[in-house]
């Protein structure tokens, strides 16, 4: 007779892979009653022996202790999101788009598979259990939801070694959903309850993976579908399909309908094909996903900074209701870019009701015809953002027609017209500008002053604290203790996170400048290329576009920026309290060099990488050209070490790398 240690090692592996069975295969094996039976017995073995319970029991798909808040969790290859088509002629737009890259037609067959609307994560396993599985977040920093996970009742803590061997480590991506019947169900019971049902599937499964405690996840039926793989140790696959082929096995559900296709013609007889079944699937769907399924070409092809160049998301027409202008406002942004937003009869559309639907710009207004009181067809782009389509002059009685303000509804100030906007030039004069302007400053990207939220920028301006960006390093505690559920401690920590921004690097004090049309990327390029404020604010139309990744249109805004006083006087009160972060050089072993790194990387984080260069004497670039010295390429690298490998650029991976400078 075994031991209770060996019977409850027996029961787990057994009761997995009925699971396994259940969910994955869809080909059950025992009897419901079979199976509850022995969940039973492995029941009591652990509550008589509770030593023996184990993160990968089916016991624990009941939720654990709760956490006090999420940790972050670096991807070790960027999680990106995919770019969208809406057309067939966007999707062979992207297909070009590929040839170009390639130099070649594209010989790979295409993978295609529904896109599920639901919540991307990332899995990691090691030795074949689960240790991690994290939100996309950024795409490059996510949170830590491996206690929320670990209570989806399809997903496997451990996975199975039967038909396949299981890893050293794999990663593990794809979408949490919950099907339409199951958020039926949760919502019969809000309201049984008493309580407001919840808008979409896609939004409960976000709440309920995000939850600090795992027992309220665990009363929500979320589920997993697996479409992709990250980081892998211990295998090796030539395919997406492959690859696919091989999470199943391990006892992971696979993204259902994954079909390969030879060519567009056969993707968009696919997507007509998924059109047609939309509305008979158990889960939401919002369009179809194209990949490039042969792995060495994705290579080649490589990632844009948000997105790959190998796959691409085509998406349904969206969902479509009539219903009535009831007026006009005008929403200024941190730019002073004045946007007409239509105020509607409020409406539900995809399962969200919507109440306000944008009209992009004076010329779309205009274009559209849109008067008050107008019957109008609303739609939510890629089911997300609500703006108007037509308008119905058959329903049009008593309207009023839209007028363009000449002043700004803000501040006052007059308003300039370009071709196809209106632009406040109040700047920091106008309140809205500047709260949203403190709020980009603020953001992580920029100044990183952690907790200064829009609650809080709010007051700042409306008691006169904050009238411009400078102001905030007057705030003291006096002032803000005045202010609306602001306490002592509350108070002390908003002061210190504004205190701690007073030391930053150049790139994140130009992007947190707001100036139109840079960026993170671009406002490193113009760290490097001048290396401190002063020459930037004088520098000429033509040295600013000798800056790589600068042209006519992004130097000529730059430029603009600078000759305004009021910016110039922003600037010059701001260099007074800001000391600008240096990086002190240890060594001369990379002068002279420019560094780019490509691909995931294993030992270090991306951004101390290229401290590292810095600190021992060299420059890092995030593009390849004539001028780079050396490229270090991790996993998935992709188009920027092909491009190296052309140009003659020394390649080396991080290994390499690490042991040259000595860690």
């Amino acid at each position: 007779m075994p031991s209770p240690r060996e019977r409850h090692a027996e029961l787990v592996k057994e009761l997995n892979y009925h699971n396994y069975r259940y969910y994955v295969l869809d080909d059950p094996t025992i009897s419901d009653a079979q199976y509850d039976k022995l969940l039973v017995e492995l029941e009591t073995i652990e509550a008589d022996h509770p030593e023996l319970v184990t993160p990968e029991s089916p016991t624990q798909k009941v939720g654990g202790k709760a956490l006090d808040k999420f940790e972050k969790y670096e991807h070790k290859l960027p999680l990106l999101s995919l770019g969208k088509s809406y057309s067939e002629l966007e999707l062979r737009e992207w297909a070009e788009s590929m040839e170009r890259e390639l130099g070649r037609k594209v010989a790979s067959k295409f993978s295609v598979e529904p896109k599920i609307d639901g919540d991307s994560c990332a899995l990691i396993f090691e030795k074949g259990r689960l240790v991690m599985a994290a939100t996309r977040g950024d795409g490059k920093i996510g949170e830590n939801v491996t206690h929320t996970a670990r209570t989806i009742r399809d997903l496997p803590t451990r996975l199975l070694d039967r038909e396949v061997a299981v890893p050293d480590l794999i990663e593990v991506r794809g979408e949490a959903y919950i099907r339409l019947k199951d958020f039926q169900e949760v919502n019969k019971k809000q309201l049984a309850k008493g309580e407001p049902p919840y808008a979409n599937p896609r939004n409960l499964t976000s709440g309920s993976l995000k939850q600090l405690d795992p027992k309220i996840t665990a009363e929500r039926p979320l589920r997993f579908f697996a479409h992709g793989i990250g980081v892998v140790k211990g295998a090796k696959f030539t395919t997406h399909t492959e690859a696919m082929a091989y999470v199943r096995k391990l006892g992971i559900c696979v993204v259902e309908n994954l079909k390969l296709v030879d060519s567009l013609d056969g993707v968009m007889k696919y997507f007509d094909d998924m059109g047609k079944r939309r509305d008979k699937l158990a889960y939401e769907i919002d369009g179809i996903v194209i990949k490039v399924d042969d792995y060495e070409t994705r290579d080649a092809l490589g990632n844009r900074s948000k997105s790959p160049r190998w796959a691409i998301a085509y998406k349904f027409p969206s969902r479509e209701e009539v219903t009535q202008v009831l007026a006009v406002d005008w929403q200024i942004g941190r730019s002073g870019k004045l946007t007409p937003v239509a105020r509607l009869k409020p409406v539900p559309i995809s399962g969200v009701t919507v109440s306000n639907a944008t009209l992009h710009n004076p010329a779309q207004l205009v274009k559209l015809d849109v008067h008050i009181n107008d019957w109008v067809v609303v739609t939510r782009a890629g089911d997300v953002i609500p703006y108007v389509v037509k308008v119905i002059t058959e329903r049009r009685k008593d309207v009023k027609p839209v007028s363009v303000p000449s002043k700004c509804p803000g501040c006052g100030s007059k308003v300039e017209r370009t071709e196809a906007d209106v632009l406040c030039t109040g700047g920091f004069k106008c309140v809205a500008q500047l709260k949203g302007a403190i709020e980009h400053y603020a953001s992580r990207g920029a100044m990183n002053i952690e907790g200064l939220g829009p609650e809080w920028i709010e007051q700042f301006v409306d008691q006169g604290f904050v009238k411009s960006l400078p102001d905030l390093y007057d705030l003291t505690a006096e002032k803000l203790l005045t202010l609306e559920r602001m306490g002592e401690k509350l108070a002390q920590n908003l002061l210190d996170s504004i205190a701690a921004s007073r030391t930053a690097p150049l790139p994140k004090f130009l992007n947190g400048l707001g100036i139109r049309q840079v960026g993170e990327a671009t406002a490193n390029a113009l760290a490097d290329h001048f290396g401190d404020v002063a020459k930037l604010v004088d520098a000429t139309l033509d040295e600013l576009q000798h800056v790589a990744d600068v042209g006519p249109i992004v130097a000529q805004s730059i430029f603009d920026f600078f000759r305004s006083a009021e910016n110039r006087k922003t600037v010059e009160r701001l260099m007074k309290v800001i000391t600008f972060k240096k990086v002190a050089v240890k060594s001369q072993l990379f002068a002279g060099q420019v560094v780019v790194f490509t691909g995931g990387l294993e030992a270090v984080t991306r951004d101390d990488a290229k401290k590292i260069v810095l600190e021992n004497g060299g420059k890092t670039a995030d593009s390849v050209s004539k001028g780079v010295t050396l490229v270090v390429a991790g996993p998935g690298a992709g188009s920027k070490l092909e491009k190296a490998k052309k140009l003659g650029v020394k390649t080396m991976d991080e290994r390499e790398f690490l042991k040259m400078v000595g860690r």
